[in-house]
């Protein structure tokens, strides 16, 4: 297993204090980016808990979802509707770094936990707030997740085959890009004020950032004035760059330039298409894709994967098995690499877990608090900052 920064070394956000105000995906999962850098996370819960804690697949009763995104945190129980849990929220808000709330635009200021009050006593002073549509706009109270928001954002028109209904990306791309985005934006503000600067109010709208994610797309329909379309596995520009049919399954092979054209025909020896001016060039091929799909595939139907999969790798052209994900967590790189960790949960059941894949100096990163049980660390939180009676 790798070996993971020393748990007396200081990591990169240690100090950092932050208060979670979050359920169920992308805020939780953006806090939990901080704390594994080393933040100190305070993840503030309803009596009855983050929803997700509800979700299957469950271990004696916790759930191992929720335990995979909520690592290396604190939690304390807070009844916001209780005058003096809401003023000790505000007073661990206001001895905190960074807020990471995402509630519908609104709901912390009807809580007077809004930024605009809190700036003016701290300053310095991240929040961070993770919404649908954003603070404001036609859209700003609409609420969402996921699967609307890779509607709306125009994911579910490229996914898929390009016949078929419309399909979600497998992974909840809008929760995590969301996430991603706002861990990068509190960690670069971050360094805006340890440089002196003013806090801010950061706004994630889950609806722009998978937009933003969307680049390829977006600059497509920029640069010719059409949507693009679902493709399956293609890729609008670039061919051979897919999955592949052979004798006993499927594999990818990406064949991004003329270099690795040619040594893709190599492997299934046929130097000829080379002159085909079908294929001549990366554009032709993209043009001409599914001719090319198959004049290949009736090649690849003829061996295995395997035979493939060790051919193109011996040839340099980038390819890859089509994994599930119980093969993807078994890859020999995911074990050098240490990614899974054992973990244990609050009732003493040992599970495991993808850790953060970053690595600093060849190490990767402890988990140094297994995910809490609800409210566990409420009355810590309670003698660390008191409230006047």
């Amino acid at each position: 297993m790798n070996a993971c920064v020393s748990e007396s070394a200081p990591l990169p956000l240690a100090g950092v204090r932050v208060v979670e105000f979050c359920t169920t995906a992308a805020g939780p999962f953006s806090a939990m980016l901080l704390a594994d850098m080393g933040a100190d996370v305070v993840k503030i819960e309803p009596p009855a808990g983050d929803s997700f804690r509800q979700w299957p697949p469950l271990n004696a009763g916790y759930s191992e979802n929720f335990a995979s995104l909520n690592r290396n945190k604190r939690s304390a129980v807070l009844d916001l509707k209780n005058p003096a849990d809401l003023a000790l929220a505000r007073r661990l808000i206001l001895e905190s770094d960074v807020v990471v709330e995402n509630n519908r635009p609104g709901v912390m200021d009807r809580l007077g936990l809004g930024y605009e009050s809190l700036a003016v006593e701290r300053p310095s002073l991240l929040f961070c707030s993770i919404s649908a549509y954003g603070q404001s706009g036609p859209r700003s109270n609409e609420g969402g997740f996921d699967l609307t928001i890779q509607a709306s954002g125009g994911v579910m028109s490229v996914t898929g085959e390009p016949d078929g209904a419309p399909v979600k990306c497998g992974v909840p791309i809008s929760d995590f890009s969301s996430g991603l985005y706002a861990a990068f934006s509190i960690a670069s503000m971050l360094v805006h004020v340890r440089a002196g600067g003013r806090g801010a109010h950061i706004d994630i709208p889950m609806f722009g950032c998978t937009l933003g994610v969307a680049a390829l797309q977006t600059s497509e329909y920029f640069g010719n004035g059409r949507s693009p379309v679902k493709l399956g596995s293609a890729h609008p520009r670039n061919a051979p760059y897919q999955a592949f049919e052979a004798r006993d399954g499927y594999f990818a092979i990406a064949a991004g330039n003329q270099k690795l054209w040619i040594s893709v025909l190599e492997v299934v020896s046929r130097p000829e298409l080379a002159k085909d001016p079908r294929f001549a060039s990366t554009a032709d091929r993209a043009r001409n894709q599914v001719e090319l799909k198959e004049i290949l595939e009736a090649v690849f139907r003829q061996e295995p994967v395997a035979h493939w999969i060790d051919a193109f790798n011996r040839a340099g052209v980038p390819h890859a098995r089509i994994n599930d994900y119980a093969a993807a967590l078994a890859d020999p790189q995911t074990e050098h690499m240490g990614w899974v960790q054992p973990l244990e949960l609050p009732s003493g059941q040992v599970t495991r877990t993808f850790a953060s894949p970053v690595r600093l100096d060849g190490k990767g990163f402890p988990i140094r608090r297994s995910p809490p049980e609800l409210g566990q660390h409420t009355e810590e939180i309670r003698a660390e900052y008191p409230t006047k009676e």
